[in-house]
């Protein structure tokens, strides 16, 4: 075999590789962020603190599953979106932290994730979100909700914030966007126009005009601190903060005294 059909087979096999690898990112995207884990509508929340099961419907009549956590005289309300894994079996647990800081949660499944159902777009995302918002407006001020995002749940956060007036606005290990994220690591790809949910962070940051608080962990494997410095920057406001957490990951931040102290005072 001549030297230019051997290149020809390697050049013939690089780009069928190429395309494999672009198409697992665009019919696999949604495997690749989204990481849900199913209840079945029967299931019985069992959590420390009491609280009320709610359920909305979308505009498209889907289902959204959230927990309502409530005190008898609370400061206020956090209206909390959860990373990408798991279901509020699990993720209701985060309640305690803040319901022993005498707040009330509102903390809710996203579309396939737990009890929630109906058919994924990022738009749809978004929308469900400001339902959720709507839903915390029938029973508190906007001056005594906080919206709280985690990982995932920080473009959900933000973009809810942008859309209203609420009192504060905290990001726990945020991005600046998820194209910017799967950019990072595949970067040889075209990923711009294998992406459809591109989660564009930023574009919220602007248009909130309530106090910003950024924590992000030095150690974050997940979503680099880059990002959440990258985000922090990318928009003018005399009310914003990056508290950033040495040694931190992206799963443990509520262990650092720097999170647990500081967090009190924001709240």
């Amino acid at each position: 075999m001549n030297l230019k059909k051997k290149v020809f087979i390697l050049v013939f096999i690089l780009l069928n590789i190429y395309g494999l690898l672009c198409g697992v990112i665009y019919f696999f995207q949604e495997n690749l962020i989204f990481m849900p884990s199913f209840l079945p509508q029967e299931h019985a929340f069992e959590m420390k603190n009491l609280f009320k099961e709610i359920s909305l419907k979308s505009s498209d009549a889907a289902q959204l599953n959230g927990l309502h956590f409530k005190k008898e005289n609370p400061k206020g309300v956090i209206l909390y979106f959860h990373g990408n894994a798991g279901d509020l079996q699990g993720w209701g647990q985060i309640a305690d932290f803040f319901v022993d800081l005498d707040y009330d949660v509102l903390i809710m499944d996203y579309r396939g994730y737990g009890k929630s159902r109906g058919e994924k777009s990022m738009e749809f995302l978004y929308n469900d979100e400001e339902l959720w918002y709507e839903f915390a407006k029938q029973h508190y001020s906007e001056s005594k909700i906080t919206v709280y995002g985690r990982s995932l749940g920080t473009t959900f956060a933000a973009y809810v914030a942008a859309q209203n007036e609420p009192y504060k606005l905290i990001l726990e290990a945020p991005f600046y966007s998820m194209l910017a994220i799967a950019k990072s690591r595949f970067y040889l790809l075209p990923i711009r126009y294998l992406l459809d949910y591109t989660f564009p962070t930023y574009q919220f940051m602007d248009d909130v005009n309530c106090p910003v608080t950024i924590y992000h962990g030095t150690y974050d494997q997940v979503i680099s601190y880059d990002q959440g410095t990258k985000l922090y920057n990318s928009f003018n406001s005399d009310k914003k903060e990056l508290i950033t957490i040495p040694k931190g990951g992206h799963n443990n931040l509520i262990s650092f005294k720097e999170y647990t102290e500081s967090i009190r005072l924001e709240l």
